[in-house]
This record gives structure tokens, C-alpha cells and sequence, in this order.
């Protein structure tokens, strides 16, 4: 299953309301796994952005929707990558031979 990092960012809104964040982070989780996803860490992070998530997910479309179903709500705005494991790292890099 294909993994992605998702850097999020708290909104207005998002800050307004964070103490109920922990609440959020579970329905998310809940949103994730009811698309087929998993997560496998999140972490609250201090920098550039806010949260950092890694997660799993069947596909790029879900792992699309489940980032766009997050910026619906108001509470993040994200940006997500897709994240290629170290085999097939090593399996691209050897292709170009």
C-alpha cells in the first residue's frame, strides 16, 4: 500500500478550536480507515508547519480525497507527498542503469 506525508498546518479556526484537536485527529483516523487508509504516525511538530502525518492509503486518489475531505472541514490546510520506501528507492535508482 503506498505511503504518504502529509504536513498539515492549523487554520483560524483550527487554532480557535484546538482544544478539541485531539477529538479531530481521531475522526480523521476514523475518515482514513473507513477509505481503505491506515495512519502510522502523527506528530505534533514546531517549524515550518504544524503536524506531520505519515499514513497509508490504496491509492493516490484516496490518499487525494482524504486530504481534500481534511480541508473541508476548515481546521488544516495540508500538503501532501507520496513516499517510495527504500527498496523501491533502490529499485528506481538501479532502473536508470
Amino acid at each position: 500500500m503506498p505511503t504518504y506525508v502529509m504536513l498539515a498546518n492549523w487554520t483560524d479556526q483550527g487554532l480557535k478550536a484546538i482544544n478539541d484537536g485531539p477529538k479531530r485527529v481521531d475522526a480523521a483516523k476514523k475518515m482514513l480507515e473507513e477509505m481503505g487508509g491506515s495512519f502510522r504516525s502523527l506528530y505534533m511538530t514546531m517549524g515550518q508547519h504544524d503536524m506531520v502525518g505519515i499514513y497509508d492509503a490504496p491509492d493516490d486518489a484516496v490518499a487525494a480525497r482524504f486530504t481534500l475531505m481534511l480541508g473541508q472541514l476548515g481546521y488544516v490546510r495540508t500538503s501532501s507527498m507520496k513516499a517510495f520506501p527504500e527498496e523501491a528507492y533502490r529499485q528506481i535508482v538501479n532502473s536508470l542503469r
